[in-house]
């Protein structure tokens, strides 16, 4: 488990308690490396109390080695060292699977089982024929793939361009529309490595509260008034919650947007994999809603694909930035994507594949429910379970080999949850993590819970 800087320690090194002394005596312990990436600093009001100065300055000094990414995170996650030197990188995500010798059961990460994948060996032979093959012409998206997804995406998009996986697309998205300082509106809580490339781009993060049927419309109205440049929330089957955005949520959050000029981000991160259709706000503000879709849960995570749509005029923004880069993605694996998506035994095998997790996800439910842990039927390859705290329970449940993703990893607010993958889930185990499961939550915390 993470190991906390010891306070009194801690304030025995540090001479000068201004802001400046106190980011260069902990950037020079961490350098040193008295104090060590994945440490946990001590909380900020503690430190201020014991030096005798205001919260306020520690939380100056903490933000300036947060600027050279030594450190990391804020409110109930706490502080921690992300690195001794100077340099970008995913901080939550890179957390997630540090669990670790004594683990039997690793439930920290949704990803899809490889036994229910399509087999993608005609796919690849499909791909392989792609007419533009080895072309250096830097199209956004092939013909074939374009042509294949054009029926099935939510609204009307006016233009599209394949990418290299969804939190690709949602990084160029960022990158090309977002400067530092700019406040981008995200759901709380959401996926780890979003929050991870908008602390990178230097936005400031607003977030979003969530019930079951997604964002909250009055709350994001509030939000609405700091004026943000862009809201950024999942349609259907969310990554930590397992929620859907509903028709009428979806109609709600468009009156609230009507009075705004604020970019829309849909990530679609689960994609086909999802037992929900996509009400996008897309078919209310085609001029402003960017739409990304991955394909990777759903075809196989190699395939590295996602694609997103928007107005000529941003995707065409989007492409001048990536030309910096790799400029297209693989055309055989955008066509031997065409080629799955109109594959009519591929399609079958999906719809297999989401009986599948839903009947493992359901299995674990009626589990936890039989102890009197009662929790929502939800969609998706995890389970968010409410719990009374995320230290005890992720202590908990590592004392019994089992490894969940703590909601620091993926929250911003003052809700304590863990989410636990059913992707894979080991049923010769389903007793022994059940009972884990039971006592790690706070049981009636987690009964009166309804998100």
């Amino acid at each position: 488990m993470t190991q906390t800087v010891d306070l009194h320690w801690l304030c025995e090194q540090i001479t000068d308690a201004s802001v400046k002394g106190i980011a260069l005596a902990a950037s020079t312990l961490i350098r040193e490396g008295q104090i060590t990436v994945g440490m946990q600093m001590p909380a900020v009001r503690e430190l201020a109390e014991k030096l005798g100065i205001s919260p306020a300055t520690v939380s100056a000094a903490w933000a300036q080695l947060k600027k050279q990414k030594v450190l990391a995170g804020k409110g109930r996650s706490g502080v921690w060292v992300c690195g001794d030197t100077a340099m970008p990188r995913p901080i939550r995500f890179e957390k997630i699977g540090n669990y670790g010798e004594n683990i039997q059961a690793d439930l920290a990460l949704a990803s899809p089982d490889p036994a229910l994948l399509p087999n993608l060996r005609q796919a690849m032979l499909a791909g392989l024929n792609s007419p533009q093959l080895n072309s250096y012409q830097r199209e956004p998206i092939s013909p074939q793939l374009l042509k294949a997804i054009q029926p099935r995406w939510p609204f009307p998009a006016e233009a599209f361009l394949a990418a290299d996986g969804g939190f690709d697309a949602m990084n160029l998205i960022v990158q090309t529309l977002v400067s530092p300082g700019d406040r981008v509106i995200i759901e709380d809580p959401t996926a780890t490595r979003l929050l991870d490339i908008l602390d990178n781009v230097g936005a400031e993060i607003l977030p979003l509260p969530c019930d079951n049927q997604g964002p909250q419309p009055a709350e994001l109205a509030s939000l609405l008034q700091k004026m943000p440049v862009m809201v950024i929330y999942q349609p259907r089957t969310h990554s930590a919650t397992g929620h859907t955005v509903s028709q009428a949520r979806s109609a709600a959050l468009a009156e609230v947007l009507a009075g705004s000029k604020t970019l829309i981000v849909e990530d679609d991160g689960i994609g086909d994999l999802s037992a929900w259709p996509v009400y996008s706000l897309g078919w209310h503000f085609p001029e402003r809603t960017l739409h990304v879709r991955s394909f990777s849960k759903a075809y196989g995570p190699d395939l590295r694909l996602a694609v997103l749509s928007g107005t000529a005029e941003i995707v065409k923004r989007i492409q001048a930035w990536r030309n910096f880069g790799v400029s297209w993605t693989s055309r055989i694996l955008q066509d031997a994507v065409a080629w799955m998506l109109g594959d009519s035994a591929t399609q079958q095998q999906l719809q297999h594949a989401r009986g599948l997790y839903a009947a493992r996800r359901r299995r674990l439910l009626e589990a936890l429910a039989s102890r009197g842990l009662v929790l929502p039927e939800r969609d998706g390859l995890s389970l968010y379970i409410p719990v009374a705290s995320e230290q005890y329970a992720m202590i908990t449940l590592a004392a019994r080999g089992i490894a969940v993703l703590p909601g620091e990893r993926c929250g911003m607010g003052s809700r304590q949850f863990i989410r636990v993958s059913t992707a894979m889930f080991p049923d010769a185990q389903l007793d022994v993590i059940a009972d884990a499961l039971v006592i790690a939550s706070g049981r009636e915390v987690a009964m009166r819970a309804d998100f």
